[in-house]
C-alpha cells in the first residue's frame, strides 16, 4: 500500500535544518539520556518517517517531540509531527485531529503539559508556531460540541489505570479521592485569584504544572462522578493556563490550551464551560485583530452552551461578541449586542449560585467590558467615545479589592476614550494612574493597551502635560527585545 508523506513532520524538519543524517545521530543520542541507550537509528529510517509516512516506534516519538522542542523554542508534540490520534501519520487535520476521544485529551493535555514545563525549566519564550483558524476550531468542534459525551460503559464500569497512547508521558496511575479533588478546586481558585491580581507571569509555570499531574490523575479510570470532577478540574486550570499564556504573548500555548480546556470541560459534562473557554480563545483573536474569527468561535460558544446555561454566562458571552463586532466598525451590531448582555445580566436572579469560573464576571466586569468595545467602536466612529467613558468610570466605581490588571484596562479604556473624545487634561489624567500600576502586574496585555492609548495621544503631543506624559511612557515601554525578556523572567 502506498504511503503518504508526513507533511506535519517534513514542515517542523524544514524548520529545524537539520539534515537526515543530523537528526538521526541526535535521536539516538537523546534516546541514550532517556533511559533507552539500545536505540539504533540511521538516516534512511528517517527518510522513511518523512517522505513515507512510516510511525516509529516508542519511544521515539517523545524523543523527536523533546528534539523539536528545544531546536524551536516551542512547545512540539507527538500530534505536531503528525504521529499521534486516528488517521494516517501526516494527513492534515484541523488542531491535531479534533475531536480528541477522552483517552486521546488526556494524553495530549499530558504531554503538551510535560513540553511546556521543560521550555520553563529552559528559561525558553515559547513562540514561532502559527495560530490555528478560529474557523477551522469551529468548524471542526461544532457538531461534537452540540451532543453530550457517549458513556463509555468500559471507563464508568471499571477502576483501574489506563496507559497513555502513542508517546506521551507516563504517569504512576493511582485513585485519587473526594478530598484530593476538593483541595484541587480549591487550588484552581487560589490561582484564578492571583491571575486576577497580578497578571499571568508569575503563577503560569505552577498552573500548568498542576494541569500536567491532573492530566496523569485522569489517566487513571475513577468512578464516573469523581472523573468527572477531575475533568472539570482539568477544565479550569487549562483555561487558566491559558488565559496566563495569553496574558505574557505566548499566543500559540494560549489556543492550545483554550481547545483542551473545551474538550475537558466536555468531557465533565459541563458544556457551558467549554462555551466559556471558546470565548476566552475569541478574545484571544480579537486581541491579534482577527475579529471575524472570534465571531466564528463566539458563534460555537454561544449556540455549544446549551440550555442550561445561565443569564449572566450568555451575557457574558455577548460582551465579547460585541467586543469582535466593535473591531469590525459594526456600530450598529455593538449596540445591540450590547443591550442584549444587559438585559441578560438584569434577567439573572441569582437564584442560582454561579459556578466559581463566572464568579469574577460581576457588573463591574459588565461594564469594563462595554467600556472596551466602546472604546474600540470610537476608532471607527468617534460617537462612542463618551459611551466608553460612562461604562469605564462606573467600572472603575464597582471594581472589588484584588483585581488590579482590570483597574488598569479600565483606566486605559478610559484614557483612550478620553482622546478620542478630544479631552486630552482627562486622558492624562486616567493615563498616569494605569502607567502607575503597572509595574504591579506581570500582564504584558497591559503594555499593548498602553501602546494604544500612546498611539492615540500623538496627536495632542503638543500639550505640555501630554508631551510630559509621552516622554515617560516612551521610557518605559518594553521594545521587544524587553517583551521578550520579560516573559522569560515570568516563566521562570
Amino acid at each position: 500500500m502506498d504511503r503518504e508523506p508526513n507533511t506535519r513532520l517534513a514542515d517542523l524538519f524544514g524548520m529545524a535544518g537539520w539534515s537526515k543524517g543530523e537528526l538521526a545521530r541526535l535521536v539516538n543520542r537523546q534516546a541514550a539520556a532517556m533511559g533507552h541507550p539500545q536505540l539504533a537509528t540511521d538516516t534512511s529510517r528517517v527518510r522513511r518517517w518523512i517522505d513515507l509516512g512510516e510511525s516509529p516506534r516508542d519511544p521515539v516519538p517523545q524523543v523527536l517531540a523533546t528534539l523539536f522542542t528545544e531546536r524551536l523554542g516551542r512547545v512540539v508534540t507527538t500530534e505536531d509531527l503528525g504521529f499521534a490520534g486516528s488517521g494516517r501519520a501526516g494527513r492534515a487535520q484541523a488542531v491535531g485531529g479534533l475531536p480528541w476521544a477522552p483517552e486521546r485529551t488526556a494524553a495530549v493535555l499530558t504531554e503538551f503539559t510535560g513540553m511546556d514545563l521543560m521550555l520553563n525549566r529552559r528559561g525558553v519564550v515559547g513562540a514561532g508556531a502559527a495560530l490555528t483558524a478560529g474557523s477551522v476550531i469551529s468548524g471542526a468542534l461544532t457538531d461534537w460540541l452540540h451532543t453530550d459525551p457517549s458513556p463509555h460503559a468500559d471507563l464508568a464500569a471499571r477502576t483501574g489505570p489506563a496507559g497513555l497512547p502513542g508517546g506521551a508521558d507516563r504517569y504512576e496511575a493511582a485513585p485519587v479521592g473526594a478530598e484530593e479533588i476538593d483541595a484541587l478546586e480549591h487550588s484552581v481558585e487560589v490561582f484564578r485569584r492571583w491571575d486576577a491580581s497580578r497578571g499571568g507571569g508569575l503563577q503560569r509555570k505552577a498552573v500548568v504544572g498542576q494541569l500536567n499531574e491532573v492530566g496523569g490523575m485522569l489517566t487513571y479510570h475513577h468512578p464516573d462522578h469523581l472523573q468527572r470532577r477531575l475533568w472539570a478540574v482539568a477544565a479550569n486550570l487549562a483555561v487558566l493556563a491559558g488565559w496566563m499564556s495569553h496574558d505574557v504573548g505566548l499566543e500559540p500555548t494560549a489556543q492550545k490550551y483554550f481547545v483542551i480546556a473545551v474538550h475537558a470541560a466536555r468531557e465533565s459534562g459541563d458544556r457551558p464551560r467549554a462555551g466559556e473557554a471558546l470565548s476566552r480563545a475569541a478574545r484571544q483573536m480579537v486581541h491579534l485583530g482577527r475579529p471575524d474569527e472570534a465571531l466564528d468561535l463566539m458563534r460555537l460558544a454561544q449556540s455549544g452552551s446549551g440550555e442550561t446555561t445561565l443569564p449572566r454566562t450568555r451575557a457574558m458571552l455577548h460582551t465579547v461578541e460585541a467586543w469582535a463586532q466593535a473591531a469590525r466598525g459594526d456600530g450598529r451590531a455593538v449596540h445591540r449586542t450590547l443591550g442584549e448582555a444587559e438585559e441578560l445580566f438584569v434577567a439573572d436572579r441569582g437564584d442560582l449560585e454561579p459556578p466559581g469560573w463566572m464568579q469574577m464576571f460581576d457588573e463591574a466586569d459588565l461594564h469594563g467590558m462595554q467600556a472596551l468595545a466602546y472604546r474600540t467602536l470610537a476608532d471607527h466612529d468617534p460617537q462612542a467615545a463618551p459611551l466608553a467613558q460612562r461604562h469605564a468610570r462606573r467600572a472603575l466605581e464597582l471594581r472589588a479589592h484584588g483585581r488590579q490588571r482590570s483597574k488598569i484596562f479600565d483606566y486605559l479604556s478610559l484614557a483612550s476614550a478620553c482622546y478620542l473624545a478630544e479631552d486630552p487634561e482627562q486622558a492624562d489624567c486616567y493615563a498616569r494612574l494605569a502607567l502607575g500600576a503597572m509595574g504591579e502586574t506581570s500582564s504584558q496585555r497591559t503594555w499593548h493597551r498602553l501602546r494604544q492609548m500612546y498611539r492615540l495621544s500623538a496627536t495632542y503631543a503638543e500639550h505640555p502635560s501630554v508631551r510630559q506624559l509621552r516622554e515617560e511612557i516612551a521610557e518605559v515601554l518594553p521594545g521587544p527585545a524587553t517583551t521578550a525578556r520579560a516573559a522569560r523572567t515570568a516563566e521562570v
